[in-house]
């Protein structure tokens, strides 16, 4: 029988697996922008997303590539003993930048001792062949493993113009396929409690990323940060965020129909410390990681228990007959 953790596919587990040790991530934080702030998207950002964009937790982007990798590697080693390390830029969008500034970004953290792995923030729309060449050289010369992280937050199309997202669907399914095609793993990021989204989207989040085979998945629950547009609306009360106990049911839901495969970075994420309105439902992450785990052992629930619905499901009973 399935106990804890090992009813979903953990991150953690996975690298040690691969590595044989556990590996630690060290974020870099740049200086950077989208093209959904500077008009060649959209202006203004994602609604929930502050002048930090998601590197809050990074050191600041003064320092160069190889001082922040140096100064997080350095602590890891301290307190940890770390050996292996994944290179993870987090911030803003990586590949928007210059192709030049992102090859000068890449080599510095490629030459660094003990690094197995780069994983790239970006967005759907953003992810273009000549970047993906250049990794891919890049690739056969160092022999380490690259992902490509993209931002999708939700496939409900209604939702994504709603948050200001400035790409639908089909930029995400292209940039799957894209990177595909140059044999690198994908991780998307889904944001499963948007105020616009129900049950039912989460299902459909499963299904797509199952149905393009997505490697690995990272799931966080809305923050709201006071000053931006999503602030605006949870002050004005026009928006509901669902409660604790329902986000928990959606996430187990969302894992059921999720390919096995698949691994999970992450169940519940964490806003910036400054300026929150509403994170996490007034408890600690590690609270709401613990409820869903829990829920899953109570209810028998398991990472792929709907995963049923591939391979021309409707035609499996006459292919039986044969």
């Amino acid at each position: 029988m399935k106990t804890g953790t090992t009813r979903y596919n953990q991150y953690s587990t996975h690298l040690v697996q691969r590595y044989g040790e556990k590996v630690y991530k060290l974020p870099v934080n740049l200086p950077g922008t989208c093209p959904n702030r500077d008009g060649r998207a959209g202006w203004g950002g994602c609604i929930f997303c502050d002048e930090e964009g998601s590197g809050f937790d990074c050191l600041p982007n003064t320092y160069g590539v190889k001082e922040q990798i140096a100064k997080n590697k350095a602590y890891f080693q301290k307190r940890f003993k770390a050996k292996k390390f994944i290179v993870y830029f987090q911030a803003f969008t990586n590949t928007y930048l210059p192709l030049n500034s992102f090859k000068d970004n890449i080599n510095q953290a490629a030459g660094e001792e003990g690094v197995v792995g780069i994983s790239i923030s970006t967005r759907p729309d953003c992810v273009n062949d000549r970047y993906l060449d250049f990794l891919s050289e890049l690739n056969e010369e160092k022999k380490f493993d690259i992902n490509i992280e993209l931002g999708l937050q939700t496939v409900n199309y209604h939702t994504l113009a709603k948050i200001n997202r400035g790409h639908g669907l089909a930029e995400f399914i292209d940039a799957v396929l894209r990177i595909k095609k140059h044999g690198f793993e994908t991780c998307a990021h889904l944001i499963l409690n948007l105020p616009w989204d129900t049950c039912e989207d989460a299902v459909e989040n499963a299904r797509i990323l199952s149905a393009l085979g997505v490697e690995y998945v990272k799931l966080h629950s809305l923050y709201v940060v006071k000053g931006t547009p999503l602030g605006d609306l949870y002050e004005r009360g026009e928006i509901e965020i669902i409660s604790m106990k329902e986000y928990v049911e959606r996430v187990c839901t969302f894992l059921t129909y999720l390919d096995p495969a698949v691994v999970i970075q992450r169940l519940v994420g964490k806003g910036p410390r400054e300026s929150l309105l509403f994170s996490n439902w007034g408890v600690s992450w590690w609270l709401v990681k613990q409820e869903i785990e829990n829920y899953l052992e109570k209810h028998d629930l398991y990472q792929g228990k709907n995963f049923d619905y591939l391979n021309g499901k409707a035609v499996r009973d006459y292919i039986q007959e044969e």
